[in-house]
């Protein structure tokens, strides 16, 4: 398998984000002059897509020109990601990433349609969003800390988690907690985030991490019953809902990053202009409260700042997947 080398990323994406800053956005007035398509690799209703539509319609406004999304997931992500980098490299093509895929998918794939050290150049961070664990309200438990003696008491396979698929931050996120905590479920994994927590909310499966973008107003329904947070500090919608850390799992953090690319070669210029288009878009008021009350933390930054990210988000979760075992063809 061929995994990202610091020296790799580095060299390939610093490259890039240096060559996009090094002229003003200015410098190509005539860009954009037609819709720009937004790939979200994964399907409706999970955290990627619901950050997706809130973005396109401001990005659209910042460039002059209609921001259109389109969801083509597949494959932990990489199908979305094989068609944007196969995309004419001219800036009307973006993709909407996670770290599922830029920072998991090279340790997790033999091999994937793209190169993922050089297939992408980086335009900015968008979001963090914490993960929380859930549980269906038919579950005897009121937090985290009540649920672990619950489930290593029906381990290896008494209580079944979901995942929005093999290999997904929810899937990782689970591999890493049970391997901290010390106990085992059965995994299920569906087509997306959208289809894992209807699963959830119906009872087909007990527990499973959902983006807190999704989880918050699901949970206000009383439609599924949040345990614990995956960040190291509590979520300022949800103060009451203790950290996994603090409730029996010291040291534990992960979220879903979701990160704004293009195709390798586009103009630095256009992705200069694609950076600040995106940087004005989540310095809006609007954009702001409809991410922040959906518990999303932003980021935003420059395409340099977004690198050593990249390379720190790699390496740690290269070495769960590793450790873990995990495979997938």
């Amino acid at each position: 398998m061929t995994l990202w080398s610091r020296r790799s990323v580095l060299s390939t994406l610093a490259a890039a984000a240096a060559s996009a800053a090094a002229r003003p956005a200015a410098s190509q007035p005539g860009y954009p002059s037609r819709p720009v398509k937004m790939i979200v690799p994964w399907p409706p209703g999970g955290i990627t897509d619901v950050t997706g539509r809130i973005l396109a319609q401001r990005l659209g406004v910042e460039l002059g020109q209609p921001t259109v999304v389109e969801n083509r997931p597949g494959a932990a992500g990489t199908i979305g990601h094989a068609v944007a980098a196969q995309a004419e490299p001219d800036g009307y093509t973006v993709l909407l990433a996670t770290n599922s895929t830029y920072a998991m998918a090279p340790h997790l794939f033999e091999k994937l349609p793209y190169d993922s050290s050089k297939a992408f150049a980086p335009v900015g961070l968008v979001i963090r969003s914490p993960q929380v664990f859930c549980c269906n309200p038919s579950l005897p438990v009121k937090t985290f800390a009540e649920f672990l003696p619950y489930v290593r008491a029906r381990q290896p396979d008494g209580v079944v988690f979901e995942s929005s698929g093999p290999g997904s931050s929810s899937h990782l996120a689970t591999e890493l907690l049970m391997a901290m905590a010390g106990f085992r479920m059965l995994h299920v994994p569906y087509r997306g985030g959208g289809p894992a927590v209807q699963a959830l909310v119906s009872g087909e499966v007990a527990c499973g991490f959902v983006d807190a973008v999704v989880a918050l107003p699901i949970a206000e329904g009383g439609k599924i019953r949040m345990l614990g947070v995956s960040t190291t500090e509590r979520m300022p919608l949800a103060p009451d809902v203790p950290t996994i850390a603090e409730s029996g799992v010291p040291g534990f953090e992960s979220s879903t990053d979701v990160a704004l690319m293009v195709p390798t070669g586009t103009p630095s210029e256009i992705v200069a202009r694609l950076s600040s288009a995106l940087l004005a878009t989540l310095a809006d008021d609007h954009v702001r409260a409809l991410l922040i009350k959906q518990g999303a933390i932003i980021s935003g930054g420059s395409p340099e700042q977004f690198v050593g990210y990249m390379v720190k988000e790699n390496a740690k979760w290269g070495d769960v997947i590793r450790a873990r075992g995990i495979r997938m063809q």
